[in-house]
């Protein structure tokens, strides 16, 4: 049974462009090394992209206005550095609006109702990595969990992070809290 990595949103924009942070690049090697193992098991890796377009800003009336990123055809809404070559054409890919991916949710609870029908699960584990930890990585992981219920859902905290660190530990207090594991996190005397 493959493993499933999903790729959360490692774009320029979230790294060094219009919310970019310090520490972000950081998180290219490890998030580089985690595709190549995945790869090289023969598991399968899918990517999500914030996505918005030139007149996303336009139509948000009422609303308070974001600061323009991810932008569809933009340099920021790029996967960041070497993560863009590691993408590849049979990965699949999802465009989503907002923090969480429901075409991804739709993948994975299609592929939950495939395995149930023979008595298994989709898939060995569903780990997750990237961008930003108490957003789009948190909001996908309960994505994960809702639709494969049964699945070991991983967060590799050496892969994600969040410009606040304050709010990267409770986010990943809180997927811990919905019974994800989190790996390779701190703990309190290693720091």
């Amino acid at each position: 049974m493959k493993r499933l990595l999903i790729v959360v949103d490692y774009q320029n924009d979230f790294v060094d462009g219009a919310l970019g942070f310090e520490g972000a690049e950081l998180l290219e090697g490890p998030i580089a090394r985690k595709i190549e193992e995945y790869r090289e098991a023969g598991d399968t890796i899918c990517f999500t992209y914030d996505t918005h377009h030139k007149d996303y800003l336009d139509t948000q009336e009422g609303r308070k206005l974001p600061i323009p990123h991810c932008i569809e055809g933009s340099e920021g809404h790029d996967l960041y550095g070497s993560i863009a070559s590691k993408q590849e054409d049979y990965d699949e890919v999802f465009l989503k609006p907002t923090f969480g991916s429901t075409a991804l949710f739709e993948r994975l609870i299609n592929r939950q109702a495939v395995a149930m029908s023979v008595g298994t699960l989709p898939f060995e584990s569903i780990e997750l990595v990237g961008l930003v930890s108490n957003m789009c990585v948190l909001s996908n992981a309960v994505i994960a969990r809702a639709a494969c219920p049964d699945v070991p859902i991983i967060v590799d905290a050496a892969c994600t992070a969040a410009p606040d660190p304050a709010m990267n530990e409770k986010a990943l207090d809180i997927m811990e809290g919905l019974q994800i594991e989190v790996i390779n996190r701190p703990s309190a005397d290693d720091e």
